[in-house]
């Protein structure tokens, strides 16, 4: 373990003096790069340094046991062995993890988009009750959530909703999320009693920098038209919603939330960024799942990942065969043992992977 940490340590080394030269921070792309490894490694160059104070402490700790002379310093030191050799345990745990090659698009800020699927009207409630979820989560991590399009749906909820999320690791958690959750509950609408299915889509993008993607001003054609919805005087009166095409991939991409054409219209490049960066992304997500034989952040919209069944109380991942009856607390925003299992299951993964390599 000791030799792997040398290299990584040559590494970190080796990137520290790289962000401090000129020519680095005059190339904006290769400075956050490298700032986003520096970080990484900084946190295996502490756990470096804990793994060598474990192992002096419990070479010092064999030294005095195999002495033998003083009996009382023998018991500390058999009990300073115990918890040195614990503690190793750990660490290598820990380390291997850390070890796994960090996906960069991780640490990124996210996009995420809901849409009502099947269901109608059930259905558009369903993605507003998954937005509020995702709101409280975030909230719950301290990252910001910024609203950038919606449609809401005729009885609550909304057709389809867009929004930011900026903060540490967004994309490299919420990326977890994307597919298609399922809700099983006796609709409002509903006189009958009876259980209903309905599903919504969510999908994840990686905010892409500007330096990620470059986009021709030539392939976007640009619409302006009013706003729609809640917003006051200048709603329906003023010009300043925002819809770009990317005429080559037909994708769209529009911003009604601000009462800025300026800032509705820098926000909805961002999206259409992101989703051209996304469509990249998900043709290696793909290949990636295809190589690991995983579904646990394949890129695959159209799978089925969560059901939400409320006359059991019960959320099922189907991913992983995971069930936990805590419906309530769950669709309140407590979605972080979901994840954390997601990530164990995904770092399990990778982890055999690059043990099959070795």
């Amino acid at each position: 373990m000791l030799e792997k940490l040398q290299i990584v340590k040559q590494r970190f080394d080796e990137v520290s003096d790289l962000i401090i030269q000129p020519d680095i921070i005059s190339d904006q792309k290769r400075y956050v790069e490298l700032n986003r490894e520096y970080k990484d490694l900084r946190i295996l160059m502490d756990k470096r340094e804990e793994y060598i104070e474990c192992t002096n402490n419990l070479a010092e700790a064999e030294e005095i046991i195999a002495d033998g002379s003083d009996a009382e310093m023998v018991e500390m030191a058999k009990l300073q062995y115990d918890e040195a050799k614990e503690g190793l345990a750990r660490l290598e745990e820990e380390i291997k993890v850390l070890l796994i090659p960090k996906d960069p698009e991780d640490s990124k800020n996210a996009v995420v988009e809901l849409r009502a699927g099947t269901g109608g009207d059930e259905a558009s409630i369903f993605a507003g009750d998954l937005f509020r979820m995702y709101t409280k989560y975030c909230e719950g991590r301290g990252w910001k959530v910024d609203t950038v399009d919606f449609s809401e749906g005729t009885n609550g909820g909304f057709k389809e909703i867009q929004f930011e999320v900026s903060g540490e690791d967004v994309y490299g958690t919420l990326k977890f999320e994307a597919g298609v959750h399922r809700v099983q509950r006796v609709p409002q609408t509903e006189t009958q009693g009876r259980v209903h299915t309905s599903a919504a889509t969510v999908m994840v993008f990686p905010e892409a920098e500007e330096f990620d993607v470059e986009i021709n001003p030539k392939d976007v054609r640009i619409d302006y038209f009013c706003s729609s919805g809640p917003g006051g005087q200048s709603v329906n009166t003023t010009y300043s919603a925002v819809r770009l095409t990317h005429v080559p991939t037909g994708l769209v991409a529009q911003c009604q939330d601000q009462k800025s054409q300026h800032k509705n219209k820098e926000k909805a490049f961002k999206v259409l960024r992101s989703r051209l960066y996304d469509l990249e992304l998900a043709k290696k997500m793909e290949e990636d799942a295809a190589l690991r034989g995983t579904m646990v952040t394949s890129g695959d919209r159209s799978a089925k990942i969560r059901t939400y069944n409320y006359s059991q109380g019960r959320v099922t991942d189907h991913r992983i065969g995971l069930t936990l009856y805590d419906l309530s607390n769950i669709v309140n925003g407590d979605i972080q043992k979901i994840i954390d299992e997601l990530q164990l299951a995904e770092n399990t993964e990778k982890l055999k992977a690059s043990n099959d390599q070795i």
